[in-house]
């Protein structure tokens, strides 16, 4: 089996990355970073994301697993105590594959220039520096709202636990094909008026944003983040293509909610 490792970068990580490689090595695995079928992430949630974006070319053939050397990842579920036994299980056993729902958002320009296509394992969040966005938001071809405020949150099913929550958007369970829109401060007064809650779009329902002003935007895919010019309209949907996770144990989405958010034991409590 082919294999790679993407590191934090820092000390600790690194020294992980380099146990794991020499370990697989004499298991008789392959070290490939062009094309892996198995991307170990070393570091937290973040190295995961790099991990995902810098593999997004080949996910059709690459499975991802992460071990965290920080916080409890919420993505990268094994612990740096437990390398030893991972590199086993990588080596010896046959792991299953959990598919998880990814976003798709599609950038049209006014004129001239190329549409440009992402893909977010998270969320892509759409702001400005020019004051506040102003976006007609249609939905399924049909005009739903005109928004303004600060920006809007796209989120994925396990993007659900990042920053939407922090705006007061719902937890999704990831067997859900849904993508969630999620308001930015909206402004909400006699003249101007939003749904004002987030609203959950099913696999097959098409989300178009088409600013009112023109402006610049900055527009970003998971921790990636870029100015945009001339936008047309932004397009997003749940994506084609799935995030395949290695699983050699259970992780339940569940538990890792709890972990994340609600419960004392990873403190020792």
């Amino acid at each position: 089996m082919k294999f790679v490792i993407v590191s934090k970068g820092d000390e600790r990580s690194n020294k992980i990355k380099a146990t794991m490689k020499q370990y697989l090595l004499e298991f008789g695995l392959e070290y490939d970073d062009e094309k892996p079928e198995l991307c170990i992430s070393v570091g937290g949630d973040g190295t995961f994301l790099e991990a995902f974006h810098r593999y997004v070319h080949c996910l059709k053939s690459t499975a991802f697993i992460g071990v965290h050397t920080g916080h409890l990842g919420f993505y990268a579920d094994w612990t740096p105590n437990e390398v030893e036994k991972l590199i086993i299980e990588i080596a010896k056993t046959p792991f299953q594959i959990v598919e998880y729902p990814l976003l798709e958002v599609i950038i049209r320009p006014q004129s001239g220039e190329k549409e440009e296509r992402f893909l977010a394992l998270n969320e892509s969040m759409i702001k400005t520096s020019e004051g506040s966005v102003v976006f007609d938001v249609e939905i399924k071809g049909e005009h739903f709202e005109t928004f303004r405020g600060d920006g809007l949150c796209i989120s994925t099913p396990s993007g659900s636990t990042a920053y939407n929550k922090a705006l007061g958007g719902g937890i999704i369970h990831p067997s859900i094909e849904a993508i969630q829109l999620t308001e930015m401060a909206s402004i909400n007064n006699r003249v101007f008026r939003t749904i004002g809650s987030p609203l959950i779009l099913p696999s097959h329902h098409t989300c178009l944003l088409k600013p009112m002003v023109e402006k610049s935007f900055l527009i970003s895919i998971d921790h990636f983040t870029a100015n945009f010019n001339n936008v047309k309209s932004i397009q997003c949907r749940v994506a084609k293509e799935r995030v395949r996770f290695a699983r050699f144990r259970p992780f339940p989405f569940w538990h890792r909610v709890r972990e994340s958010f609600v419960s004392d034991d990873k403190h020792g409590g």
